[in-house]
């Protein structure tokens, strides 16, 4: 899928797109290079997908991008702006959200309270709560979880708890976004809802980073693809090119399932 030309749409707000770039990042955990000198790009306007098998090093890679791990060499830039320092809370506050692979939501709050703990991310969003409620009842419906929220959040299956996560991220404005294993756990219909919306906000100008392990999602997704294994980047190209290299299919054929274990 190609989306040559993507902007955002009417009305999104000024200086929304931005792109995000690793340039020779390094991760290690003891004498093991988890991420070995990693360039990658997240444009805006598009779908990037990144896949591997267990231990490749792409949940290391993610928390790098995010700010919950700090990289041993490299750098993250954000629109420009470095940002390889800053902790993970400061990242969200200037456009960058993520989704987790072990889901994590506060079970005892309802759907949408969930959802509006993004929404309070936003600048200036906590001292405006009709913001926050507005916020976030648009990231539930663009999720189609509005029906839900009221209904407790530890309550819900798997697939129903991914799409809070997903909204909740989008509750916050974010102008990148990293997404690990977003499928895992959706049924049929909840994975078409998932692909229009993800669809949607690339249209819109966001830049998308998706861990996925399904290659016919990725196929279907992905505007471009970066493979790794044992930390590095083995191709990087066209989902469909990037999908039949042989490289890819020695390392990532042998584990399609699961995720990565730290490193």
């Amino acid at each position: 899928m190609s989306r040559p030309g993507a902007r955002p749409a009417a009305g999104a707000r000024p200086g929304a797109a931005a792109r995000l770039t690793a340039r020779g990042l390094v991760r290690r955990y003891g004498g093991i290079e988890a991420v070995a000198s990693v360039d990658l790009t997240a444009p805006p306007g598009r779908i990037t997908a990144l896949i591997g098998p267990n231990g490749a090093g792409k949940s290391t890679l993610f928390d790098c991008l995010a700010g919950t791990v700090r990289p041993d060499a490299g750098r993250v830039l954000l629109g420009g702006r470095e940002v390889t320092r800053l902790p993970a809370h400061a990242r969200v506050r200037i456009g960058l959200a993520r989704t987790f692979q072990q889901i994590a939501v506060f079970p005892t709050l309802s759907v949408a309270d969930n959802v509006r703990v993004g929404a309070e991310q936003r600048p200036g969003a906590r001292r405006d709560a009709r913001a926050v409620d507005a916020a976030a009842g648009r990231a539930l419906a663009l999720v189609g979880l509005q029906e839900l929220a009221a209904q407790p959040a530890g309550e819900q299956p798997t697939g129903v708890l991914r799409l809070v996560e997903l909204a909740r991220a989008l509750a916050g404005d974010p102008r990148v976004l990293l997404l690990d294993e977003p499928a895992a756990g959706l049924d049929t219909a909840q994975t078409a809802r998932l692909v229009a919306v993800l669809r949607g906000l690339a249209d819109r100008g966001m830049a998308l980073l998706l861990v996925e392990h399904d290659p016919d999602l990725v196929a279907e997704l992905a505007d471009a693809v970066y493979a790794m294994a044992d930390g590095r980047v083995v191709a990087h190209g066209p989902a469909g090119a990037v999908l039949t290299d042989a490289r890819v299919a020695r390392a990532w054929g042998r584990d399609r399932r699961g995720g990565d274990p730290h490193p």
